[in-house]
């Protein structure tokens, strides 16, 4: 089979390697998917980069977590109704030297989800870190059903995610979001109001929910830890997914005063139920209209240097995908 490669960390162009090997087979549990697309997230460029500096897990990894295709071996103990299905997965390369940027990829089948009939390949490429992300986000403190839950970020990834998943729970959803182009893409996710750009955001979010915020999805938890205290209720939480800096300060006294409880997610390692969960979520979403992601690019296997560097700096707007 195709697939791509690196087998030492830095930039794309200089690490990236697509060739031949041998193809997978399937053990126990698991089944053998051929690979329509696979999505690019900004932790695959991480972990070819070596942001976090946990060196090489492997001595090769196929990047990329996410993927759809449709499920043509099964490994011992798996149901024959498996065989065929259009299907995407997630987590393929967590903990795992074998990711979907290849002709085929082998997953345990408890990552694999079936993928609604409506749902093109490119989404379902494109679901499964930031979507069980978002899904934990607006879930893990409880019920959000009545609340009001701001999601900061709303027209990313994640937020997008968070925006509609919170949006069938039942919450009121304020989304914020840095331009007004974000503005439609939060909207069209299911967010009751939107707010464009960080001037005066603090009383812009009191205007519209004057008793207080009951739960934030936070995208940027050191720049808006301060503003995230002072707007929730009391007892209120922030489940926060990433950081504009690693080491923050935290106002203590003020979170302490209101009872606020935190959450610090990261996705390889939330409990199998909760990504069960959220993949049941996300589908359920999808097939009641949810369009999903907007995609920007659609790039080769041959040219997966261009497709992660297209991630680094993008050209346009929407998901970089790998199309096989």
């Amino acid at each position: 089979m195709k697939a791509a490669w690196y087998e030492k960390q830095g930039l794309a162009r200089e690490v990236l390697v697509v060739g031949e090997m041998p193809d997978p087979t399937p053990a126990p549990g698991e089944v053998r998917i051929r690979i329509a697309a696979s999505g690019i997230n900004p932790g695959d460029i991480r972990k070819r980069q070596d942001d976090f500096g946990y060196g090489m897990p492997y001595p090769r990894v196929i990047p990329h977590s996410d993927g759809a295709g449709h499920v043509d071996q099964l490994g011992a103990g798996v149901p024959s109704e498996w065989m065929g299905r259009t299907v995407w997965c997630y987590g393929a390369q967590s903990y795992r030297p074998f990711g979907t940027a290849a002709e085929f990829t082998v997953m345990p089948v408890d990552h694999v989800a079936p993928l609604p009939e409506r749902a093109p390949m490119e989404q379902g490429a494109c679901l499964g870190i930031p979507g069980i992300t978002g899904h934990r986000a607006v879930h893990v403190g409880g019920s959000v059903n009545g609340r009001t839950v701001l999601i900061q970020g709303a027209a990313g990834s994640v937020g997008v995610c968070a925006v509609q998943l919170a949006h069938r729970a039942g919450a009121r959803v304020i989304g914020t979001v840095r331009s007004s182009p974000d503005e439609a893409t939060a909207k069209n996710a299911g967010a009751d109001d939107v707010l464009v750009g960080e001037k005066d955001l603090t009383s812009r979010v009191r205007a519209l929910a004057p008793d207080g915020i009951d739960h934030i999805v936070e995208v940027a938890f050191a720049a808006n830890i301060e503003a995230d205290i002072e707007l929730l209720k009391q007892g209120g939480s922030i489940a926060s997914y990433a950081t504009d800096n690693a080491t923050p300060k935290i106002p203590f006294w003020q979170m302490v005063f209101k009872n606020i409880r935190v959450f610090l997610l990261g996705s390889d390692d939330f409990p199998e139920e909760a990504k069960l969960q959220a993949a049941r979520g996300l589908n359920a979403a999808l097939e009641a209209g949810w369009a999903g992601f907007e995609i920007g690019e659609r790039i080769s296997l041959a040219e997966i240097a261009r497709a992660h560097e297209l991630v680094e700096h993008p050209a346009r707007r929407g998901r970089v995908v790998l199309v096989l």
